[in-house]
């Protein structure tokens, strides 16, 4: 019995060993289509922005739609969106312990910028 567990542990902490490798300035996964983010998404907002959501493939295209209807983000080439979108859903996708999922944009209510604060 001791034998076995004392192989379980030994497994387990080999496979932390392959642990994740992160950039130190973005914080940012260091995977595939990483430094496509850490230019187009830190052009404009901090990379904690991106690295504390957590979404799935769609929803992440949804987020890109909104900044760039609302928030003057640029248009993306083909190739550019599918590679950031690929990175986010691999490295960022929905977790069951997370809060709940953002309100989707046709679901916020208008914003009236006329409206005091």
């Amino acid at each position: 019995m001791r034998r076995g567990l004392l192989f379980v542990a030994l497994l387990l902490s080999t496979s932390h060993s392959i642990a994740e490798e992160y950039d130190p300035t973005t914080g940012l996964v260091i995977a595939e289509g990483w430094q496509l983010v850490r230019i187009h998404c830190g052009g404009c907002h901090s990379h904690a922005l991106v690295t504390g959501q957590r979404a799935d493939r769609q929803t992440w295209l949804d987020v890109i739609r909104w900044m760039q209807a609302t928030q003057n983000l640029w248009q993306f080439d083909a190739a550019t969106e599918s590679g950031i979108l690929d990175y986010l859903s691999a490295n960022y996708p929905p977790q069951a312990n997370r809060r709940r999922a953002p309100i989707p944009p046709s679901l916020r209510p208008p914003m009236d910028t006329n409206e005091s604060r």
